[in-house]
């Protein structure tokens, strides 16, 4: 018997929920059950493959104590679509610095294998004083 759709939405909604909890723990090694190690990989005008991708993100220097915030989360078959907050400490500061994103997932057998997604870089990287308030006219 296979499961319906629900189950599946509801299985999926728990592996990309787990996948954000990596931020958290920054324990890269539960990606291998998580991300296929092909993943196909889309944003920020860019589109890369392999789990070395998300790897890095987690892994991001500068960054520590990240808190991830599931603003709201939409599961359907194999997409699983969620709007986030992720609050990282900023190590030279010492300040709390916000992005925000969305990322739209698509899985097959339980994990991630391809997904789109845009975060507030600039927004970051402002809060961090390494670019400016606000953005010059040209």
């Amino acid at each position: 018997m296979t499961d319906s759709a629900d189950a599946i939405s509801t299985r999926n909604a728990e592996v990309v929920r787990r996948y954000l909890r990596v931020f958290e723990s920054k324990d890269v090694s539960q990606l291998e059950e998580l991300v296929a190690e092909d993943v196909l990989v889309h944003g920020a005008g860019q589109h890369g493959q392999g789990r070395h991708y998300p790897e890095g993100a987690v892994l991001t220097p500068g960054l520590s104590n990240c808190r991830v915030r599931v603003d709201d989360l939409f599961a359907a078959g194999d997409r699983v679509t969620v709007a986030f907050t992720l609050t990282y400490t900023h190590d030279r500061s010492g300040r709390d610095l916000t992005m925000s994103g969305i990322k739209s997932y698509r899985l097959q057998n339980g994990r991630i294998v391809e997904f789109w997604g845009e975060t507030d870089l600039y927004g970051l990287l402002r809060q961090a004083g390494l670019v400016p308030e606000q953005i010059p006219p040209l």
